[in-house]
C-alpha cells in the first residue's frame, strides 16, 4: 500500500491549494479515503472524509464550506481543494485509508501566511 501526498504549498490567507494522493497496491474504489490535518504541537485530526463511491463525504467543522473532498477512482486518486484557507488551516496534511490498519502518506506542508 502506498500513498504519496502532492499540492502543498506557502499561500497567502484566502487562497486555494489543491491537494493529490495517489494510491497504489489496493482496489481503491473499495474504500473510503479521509485527509487529515497536524499542526505543530497537535495531534493529527480528521479533516474530511469520502465513501468508496464519493456518494458521501464528512467534513470538520473547521474546514467546512471551505474545503472539498473528492476522488477520481479510474486514477486511484483523491483528492482535497481547500478555498478562502486561513492561517489556522497552515499544517502538514496526510491522506489516509484504511485497510486492516491504518495507511498513511508521507504528507504534504500547507502553510498559509502574508
Amino acid at each position: 500500500v502506498l500513498l504519496v501526498e502532492s499540492g502543498g504549498g506557502l499561500v497567502q490567507p484566502g487562497g486555494s491549494l489543491r491537494l493529490s494522493c495517489a494510491t497504489s497496491g489496493f482496489t481503491f474504489s473499495n474504500y473510503a479515503m479521509s485527509w487529515y490535518q497536524q499542526a505543530p504541537g497537535k495531534e493529527r485530526e480528521l479533516v474530511a472524509a469520502i465513501s468508496s463511491t464519493g456518494a458521501i463525504t464528512y467534513y470538520a467543522d473547521s474546514v467546512k464550506g471551505r474545503f472539498t473532498i473528492s476522488r477520481d477512482n479510474h486514477k486511484n486518486t483523491a483528492f482535497l481543494q481547500m478555498d478562502s484557507l486561513k492561517p489556522e488551516d497552515t499544517a502538514v496534511y496526510y491522506c489516509n485509508v484504511v485497510l486492516g490498519r491504518n495507511y498513511w502518506g508521507q504528507g504534504t506542508q500547507v502553510t498559509v501566511s502574508s
